[in-house]
């Protein structure tokens, strides 16, 4: 029960310093209400509460810091702050998994099988220390499966699925492979030399989703214009990083992209039906109204 106490615990203290900074008077009273709440007891001396930051930041790699000026304890923010957010995330994920058998009416989570994530550890172990994989894949629009040697490289999420990414060794060309295809993984103890003009960041710079660069193209400019409703949702949660806002009003907004047109971009357009509008370039145009016209000939 202690380390359940304990876990919680670091979670309400992620809780109370994500939005402001706090006092150990402040996060004191804080957990002493929750132990109200929940009916355990989180409340802890500042001893305790400085082993605490010393933990979260040995074991989840959050760093807690005080700021005289910023007026109490606070997460430091520094270029991996997308990871901290991501293991926040897992910590709301966590927690509500663990009320899920109090509150099972109460919340309904997304039915799905395994995203090979199983799997994460492994491949990173073989990035890290630059080891050949093995494994058998099997693509959806494709018959049967195959035997790979991959060079890892890296590992990148879209859409919720986990993708290694690597040297396939049947061609020598970089791919993708979902971890959620892959079996019967290998890490064997055979070396290989990272290259050391590859950087995964850079490679997916203009890309959309997990489609690689595709060979011979160049990025385009694409200017889009969305409904005032879905222009919302768009600044909310941009389509990319390269995302401009050319237009903001009354009438929707428009909006700037630098990408390579990939079937990834292509779907995610079509995801967003009347509420959006390609106005350049010509050739994505073209690809959404072929797209629309062979979907109509099906209900003819």
């Amino acid at each position: 029960m202690s380390k359940k106490i304990a876990i919680t615990r670091y979670y309400l203290i992620f809780q109370k310093l994500r939005r402001f900074p706090a006092t150990f008077e402040d996060i004191s009273d804080y957990l002493a209400l929750e132990s109200e709440i929940q009916g355990y007891d989180f409340r802890i001396s500042k001893r305790t509460f400085q082993r605490d930051i010393k933990d979260i930041r040995l074991i989840y790699k959050i760093d807690i810091r005080y700021s005289a000026e910023k007026g109490g304890y606070y997460i430091y923010e520094d270029d991996s702050f997308d990871l901290t957010g991501r293991i926040l995330e897992a910590f709301d994920v966590f927690n509500a998994l663990n009320v899920s058998d109090r509150l099972s009416r109460y919340i309904h989570f997304e039915k799905r099988k395994s995203r090979g994530t199983e799997n994460i550890y492994g491949i990173l172990h073989a990035i890290k220390n630059r080891f050949l994989i093995i494994f058998t894949h099997r693509k959806y629009w494709e018959e049967g499966i195959t035997k790979r040697t991959v060079e890892p490289y890296a590992l990148k999420e879209f859409n919720n699925r986990w993708y290694v990414i690597g040297k396939d060794h049947k061609d020598g060309r970089i791919k993708s492979f979902g971890l959620d295809r892959i079996t019967d993984l290998e890490i064997t103890k055979a070396k290989f030399t990272f290259p050391g003009d590859f950087d995964v960041n850079e490679y997916y710079k203009y890309c959309f989703g997990i489609v690689g660069p595709p060979e011979g193209q160049q990025p385009e400019d694409i200017i889009l214009s969305f409904t005032k409703q879905e222009g919302r949702y768009i600044k909310s949660l941009p389509l990319h990083e390269t995302q401009e806002i050319i237009k903001d009003d009354e009438n929707g907004l428009v909006i700037k992209l630098k990408l390579y047109i990939t079937y990834d971009f292509i779907m995610e357009l079509l995801s967003h039906g009347d509420q959006v509008k390609v106005i350049e370039p010509n050739g994505l145009i073209n690809k959404i109204k072929t797209t629309y016209q062979n979907a109509l000939k099906l209900y003819n």
